[in-house]
């Protein structure tokens, strides 16, 4: 009997053992050497380097980050919480259109832009959030929108702002697939290099 059930699990943990190596070591380990070899920026977490020194990250190009200053562009809001662009607790609110809380925010947003930009037509994406909360990029009509109030705060000429804005602005993926967007981070950045030089 106990020669029988030591025959069955041999193999059995032999295959387990195999399998942990196979599954849980040398696929991982060979997707991770692949991921670098080709995609280096993206394995390492398309990170942007901030003006501070060559090697200091500013942030990810995959995550935004909460803009509050009147001489920096503004993203998109997050509805991640305890804080906004909080990776950990990535999601949209899960707020249907008819729910007066969605209502609410989107009010109080609109007063907050309208107090900074007057009466002029708010971009839909300046008011509500993306579904993950962590949207980096605006739409390039939210970042003109932006235009008057960042050259305004910065004392810059309206046209150097806009023509940063449209150096800025990335066409839709592969040519065809999604929207022309702008990545606020990479924009800011930009934006404070321009008025550290002017």
């Amino acid at each position: 009997m106990f020669t029988i059930f030591a025959q069955q699990l041999k193999p059995a943990f032999l295959m387990l053992f195999w399998m942990m190596l196979l599954t849980g070591l040398a696929y991982p380990l060979a997707m991770t050497g692949a991921g670098k070899a080709l995609f280096p920026a993206q394995a390492s977490g398309s990170l942007i380097l901030g003006q501070s020194g060559p090697a200091v990250p500013a942030g990810s190009a995959l995550i935004g980050q909460p803009f509050e200053s009147p001489r920096h562009f503004w993203g998109r809001p997050s509805a991640t919480s305890p804080h906004a662009y909080n990776a950990g607790a990535s999601s949209g609110s899960n707020l249907g259109p008819s729910n007066p809380a969605l209502a609410e925010a989107v009010a109080e947003r609109v007063a907050k832009l309208k107090g900074a930009h007057g009466d002029a037509p708010i971009p839909m994406d300046l008011v509500t959030a993306s579904g993950s909360g962590l949207d980096p990029h605006i739409s390039p009509q939210a970042a003109a929108y932006q235009v008057d109030r960042v050259s305004t705060a910065r004392k810059l000429s309206r046209d150097s702002v806009s023509a940063l804005v449209v150096r800025h602005t990335q066409g839709p993926l592969w040519g065809f697939w999604g929207e022309p967007r702008v990545n606020v981070l990479e924009l800011n950045l930009a934006l404070d290099a321009l008025a550290d030089k002017e």
